[in-house]
């Protein structure tokens, strides 16, 4: 199934404190078991204004779905065509 990773753009993400992680963490599960299994969040990276998540999914649109669904900013959905890392360079 792809993968896509899903630039949100959310003012001072960076200093939103544990808990209002958890509750979007929370609000976005949420979505995800009304959705069913179709759709599978993996992990997001909190940066200072941005929130860039990874998700599996059939399709950009269910990507998209779940962003209306739960009230989720999305500046750009990008389909991840391959995975690099060091193990890639024979390291």
């Amino acid at each position: 199934m792809p993968k896509f990773v899903i630039e949100r753009t959310i003012p001072n993400a960076g200093n939103l404190s544990e808990e209002q992680l958890r509750g979007i963490s929370q609000h976005s599960c949420g979505v995800l078991r009304d959705m069913g299994p179709r759709i599978q969040w993996v992990q997001s990276y909190v940066t200072p204004d941005k929130v860039y998540c990874v998700y599996i999914a059939p399709d950009e649109a269910s990507v998209r779905e779940h962003a209306e669904r739960g009230g989720f900013p999305v500046d750009q959905v990008s389909e991840v065509k391959a995975i690099i890392d060091p193990a890639t360079g024979g390291a």
